[in-house]
């Protein structure tokens, strides 16, 4: 690897890690709780805020931050009140939220010209191309969610989770775009779904990181877009970790009895 190629890999694979640290515990709190589409639904919502900032001509980083975090709390906040009172369809709730971001994105970016690449970078963002100011920002964002969780958890109650979780989505879909993030909070959370507290942590952490820097590798030397490389490695590696462990667990067959055994 040249030095140029270490100049593109380590600043992404900073962003991978600040997204791996902080979802994978909120991944298998959703993983738990049964609401696996509310970080696509979020994320949606947040790009929308991305997209509308952007449309308006605020353009710094801060604002289109205010943007996308407020419109991800406030779909965070209603999530939160349909999750008390209309528990059973919250999941088809969750379906329709997305839905309705989704294609506002598309009919924000109806009249412009470029709407086309700003719906492709918000989902499978631009990860190989973060700049350092980017990842600043990220980790004052990231950290202290992933850190809040790690210490408080449910002790945040309801609605701190979805607000805490929206707060963490509204950033890593700037940084990693929706694919990724969905990607980020599930796929290391299903993987060690059976494991509890700190080895389901060290476990998705291990696999998330894995399949950050397996997907990196591979889009620099296959000359392929990084976000879709990254998320086959993660569910590759998933898919290997899941066997390999059931593998390990197949109760042993009881040795057989030779004839004249008593």
């Amino acid at each position: 690897m040249t030095g140029s190629d270490l100049d593109i890999i380590l600043p992404a694979l900073v962003a991978g890690m600040l997204v791996i640290f902080s979802h994978v515990p909120l991944g298998r709190e959703v993983v738990q709780r049964g609401i696996i589409f509310i970080d696509l639904a979020i994320a949606q919502i947040a790009g929308v805020g991305v997209i509308a900032a952007r449309l308006l001509h605020f353009d710094s980083d801060w604002a289109v931050q205010l943007f996308a975090g407020g419109a991800a709390l406030a779909g965070a906040l209603l999530l939160s009140l349909t999750d008390r009172k209309l528990g059973a369809l919250q999941e088809p709730l969750i379906g329709v939220l997305f839905v309705l971001a989704a294609t506002g994105a598309l009919l924000l970016l109806a009249q412009d010209a470029h709407g086309g690449d700003a719906l492709k970078d918000m989902l499978a963002g631009q990860i190989l191309w973060v700049s350092n100011a980017q990842l600043g920002w990220s980790a004052l964002m990231l950290v202290p969610c992933g850190l809040a969780w790690l210490l408080l958890g449910r002790r945040l109650g309801h609605v701190g989770f979805y607000v805490l979780f929206a707060l963490a989505i509204t950033t890593s879909v700037q940084l990693v775009g929706v694919y990724l993030v969905f990607a980020s909070l599930v796929i290391p959370a299903l993987a060690t779904r059976a494991w509890r507290d700190s080895l389901g942590l060290a476990g998705g952490w291990v696999l998330g990181a894995s399949g950050y820097l397996a997907g990196l590798y591979c889009s620099l030397y296959l000359d392929l877009p990084a976000a879709p490389l990254i998320v086959w490695c993660l569910a590759v590696l998933a898919l290997l970790f899941s066997v390999g462990m059931s593998t390990r667990q197949l109760p042993t067959p009881p040795e057989e009895k030779s004839p004249g055994h008593h």
